[in-house]
């Protein structure tokens, strides 16, 4: 069954589509195509995920947040998203969903453009991972134990 004939998807698809309009300022543009692939990439992180959800909010949530990186471009955008989408579902239960999804969406777009420059795979493996474990452990997600022994240490005093 093609994806795009279900009506939940169809309307999925319409809605990436739509994101175009304000995404172009940035020189981004998703093809019908590419909005079709994103919707089946969000379908399968849902699935491996054991998730549900209706409509494609966070697909537009992720687009409209992330479509002023500079690290982003024509030739990374589509693949870029798919990544993000993936590591969104996959992050909403690793931290127990004790994060609502723009928190997530922001602390993603954060980190990605501060201390990942861009680097997807240090986004999913260091700084998604860290704040997973720190919301787990009850910790705020920026929470380092750096900044903590960095606390009672003054000029050089141990």
């Amino acid at each position: 069954m093609n994806i795009s004939s279900l009506p939940i998807q169809k309307q999925a698809v319409a809605e990436v589509e739509k994101s175009n309009e304000y995404t172009a300022r940035f020189g981004l543009i998703l093809s019908y195509g590419d909005a079709v692939e994103l919707v089946e990439t969000r379908t399968l992180a849902l699935k491996s995920n054991g998730r549900i959800e209706f409509g494609g909010g966070v697909i537009n949530k992720i687009i409209k947040e992330f479509c002023n990186s500079p690290f982003i471009s024509m030739h990374n955008y589509a693949e870029t998203l798919h990544k993000l989408t993936e590591m969104f579902y996959f992050y909403k239960n690793e931290t127990f969903d004790l994060m609502n999804d723009d928190d997530l969406i922001k602390f993603m777009k954060n980190s990605f453009d501060g201390k990942c420059q861009g680097s997807l795979e240090l986004l999913a493996g260091r700084e998604l991972a860290g704040m997973a474990r720190n919301l787990r452990f009850g910790h705020a997600p920026d929470y380092s134990e750096d900044s903590v022994c960095d606390e009672g240490v003054k000029d050089g005093e141990y």
